[in-house]
C-alpha cells in the first residue's frame, strides 16, 4: 500500500483549512486516511501551520511520499532537514549529538527569519494603509479642484450666454420703439 503525506481539503466555501494526513495514494482526496499528522491555514497572513514533526518524520521514514505542497511545508518546518541529518548520523558523517546542535541551530535561525518577515509584513501593511489613506486624500482634493474648475467654467459658460439673450430682449424692445415712433409721426 503506497502511502502519501498530502493535503485534505475543509472548511468553508472560499475558506479552507487543510489537514496533512497520511493516506493511501488510492483513496479519495478528502477521503479515508491512516494518520492525522497537522493542519494548514493558507488564509491567515502569514499562513498557520501546525506540525507534529515526530509522526512527520517516522511517516518519511517508513517510505511515504509527501505532495508537492507539503514537501514545502516540511521543507520549511525542518523535518526534511531533520531527516537528511539523521540520515547522515547513520551513515556515521557524524555523532547524533552533533545533528541535534546542528538541527537546533537551524531552528533559531528559522525561527528569526520567520520573526523578521512577520514583522516586516506588519509594517509593510501599516505603510500600504497609510498610503492609501493618503492617496484617497490626495483623489479628494484632486475631485475636488476638478469640481471647482469645472463649476468655474460652466459660471464662465453661463455669463455669456445670460448676456446674449438680454441683448437679443432689447433689440426687438428698441425696434418697437422705432416702430412706434415712425408710426406716431405721419398720423399727426
Amino acid at each position: 500500500m503506497p502511502v502519501r503525506l498530502r493535503l485534505q481539503r475543509h472548511g468553508r466555501k472560499k475558506q479552507p483549512i487543510y489537514f496533512i494526513v497520511a493516506a493511501d495514494s488510492r483513496a479519495p482526496r478528502d477521503g479515508k486516511f491512516l494518520e492525522k499528522i497537522g493542519t494548514y491555514n493558507p488564509i491567515k497572513i502569514p499562513a498557520t501551520i501546525e506540525l507534529d514533526n515526530n509522526k512527520a518524520l517516522n511517516w518519511l521514514e517508513k517510505g511515504a511520499q509527501p505532495s508537492d505542497t507539503v514537501h514545502k511545508i516540511l521543507s520549511y518546518k525542518g523535518v526534511l532537514y531533520k531527516k537528511h541529518l539523521l540520515r547522515g548520523v547513520k551513515k556515521g558523517a557524524f555523532s547524533l549529538e552533533d545533528a541535534e546542535t546542528r538541527y537546533a541551530e537551524w531552528i533559531a535561525a528559522k525561527e528569526n527569519a520567520v520573526a523578521t518577515r512577520i514583522s516586516s509584513l506588519s509594517s509593510n501593511a501599516e505603510k500600504v494603509r497609510v498610503d492609501k489613506i493618503a492617496s484617497e486624500q490626495t483623489k479628494r482634493e484632486a475631485n475636488a479642484k476638478a469640481a471647482a474648475e469645472a463649476l468655474a467654467a460652466a459660471v464662465e459658460a453661463e455669463a455669456p450666454a445670460a448676456e446674449e439673450p438680454t441683448a437679443e430682449f432689447e433689440a426687438p424692445a428698441a425696434e418697437e420703439a422705432t416702430s412706434e415712433a415712425t408710426s406716431e409721426t405721419p398720423a399727426e
